[in-house]
């Protein structure tokens, strides 16, 4: 589909396609990655601030100092290494434009299994790009981004598998490509994972990203950042500050700087998150599924007896979403995030019921 009044590049994108997002029903809503349990109380009692009433009247600080410097402080890191933006998104959408948009023509090195927004990106800035294929057991071979490459990203753990490349296999990939930008985006590391924030003093070319959308449960307050060297940080702000100087508002610096602080509810509601992913692997297993060893708050997951299409649709008509991928290499798998105990015993109950039914 085109237009007259666009310009020519525009009809040629394919945007990403977000989850569904249900308006006027109840559902289970497994198919997002959304945390199940509500933020931390302490970053709510901000929003109860009487002090916000001001804060809105004037423009945010610019530079979100108080929480590059709380993000500093969980990470044993100086603030002048941390970016922070609306989202891992806009922050990724930047790494891609400051980094990634070379003259040279090497590609920008991604696995062929993994978060969608990354083709997006190399369309939308005309990056080259190269797909490398993950193992058939869905897990990165490190020595395939060995090699001429424009720069390498990868989610760790990686969406939509939910495998976890251990830290030593990152500074590998570090090693391979010193001369190139290596983004680890690890939207769900605290989920089981060892972050590569442990590496960034020792490799200028690492840049980590990390979002409040999953194990933080603030998704809906658009809140990411960046870690890395300080040339890393100076050149995402030179793009930032070509493009929106103010970009994150008062109130989500004030809710995540909170936020960050509370380590103690972070690792008890993470620790929930684990306990029940582990029971569900269990509990698909049992019904006959393959079940791919996931450390993120969702499992990849196909069923044996009953094709994943199939599947997929009988759960929505049964008011239970979860994702399906109808994409190369996982067309039988159903993406799953793991929900409250009582959600996730829910789908377990249907999916069982769905099976004996086709199966009768």
């Amino acid at each position: 589909m085109s237009n007259p009044f666009w310009s020519p590049s525009l009809a040629q994108l394919e945007p990403y396609v977000p989850g569904e997002q249900p308006r006027g029903r109840t559902l289970i809503k497994l198919n997002t990655n959304e945390n199940p349990y509500p933020p931390s109380p302490r970053a709510l009692e901000v929003l109860g601030d009487a002090r916000l009433a001001d804060a809105l009247r004037r423009y945010p600080d610019p530079e979100s100092c108080a929480l590059c410097e709380a993000i500093a402080a969980r990470f044993d890191l100086k603030a002048a290494q941390v970016f922070v933006g609306n989202g891992s998104d806009e922050v990724l959408a930047h790494s891609f434009y400051s980094f990634f948009r070379r003259d040279d023509d090497e590609p920008l090195l991604f696995p062929d299994i993994t978060y969608s927004f990354y083709p997006v990106y190399c369309q939308l800035y005309g990056i080259e790009h190269r797909a490398v294929p993950l193992r058939d057991d869905f897990s990165l071979a490190v020595e395939d981004y060995r090699g001429a490459a424009g720069g390498v990203i990868l989610a760790n753990p990686n969406a939509p598998s939910g495998r976890c490349l251990p830290l030593a296999e990152i500074e590998r990939l570090l090693q391979l490509q010193p001369e190139r930008v290596v983004v680890v985006d690890e939207a769900y590391i605290d989920f089981g994972g060892e972050s590569a924030v442990a590496l960034i003093d020792r490799y200028p070319n690492l840049l980590v990203v990390h979002t409040l959308s999953k194990s933080y449960s603030l998704a809906g307050l658009r809140l990411g950042f960046a870690m890395g060297q300080e040339h890393l940080i100076e050149g995402l702000n030179r793009t930032k500050n070509s493009f929106n100087s103010y970009p994150v508002d008062a109130i989500a610096q004030r809710v995540a700087t909170v936020a960050i602080g509370d380590s103690a509810w972070l690792a008890d509601c993470c620790g929930k998150v684990i306990a029940t992913r582990e029971r569900t692997v269990e509990g698909l297993r049992a019904l006959d599924f393959d079940v791919v060893p996931s450390t993120a708050n969702f499992v990849l997951a196909r069923p044996r007896r009953l094709a994943a299409a199939t599947l997929y649709r009988a759960l929505r008509e049964r008011d239970i979403l979860v994702r399906y991928f109808d994409k190369p290499r996982i067309s039988e798998y159903l993406r799953i995030s793991i929900g409250t105990d009582g959600e996730m015993e829910a789908l377990l109950s249907a999916c069982a019921e769905i099976m004996a039914s086709q199966n009768s």
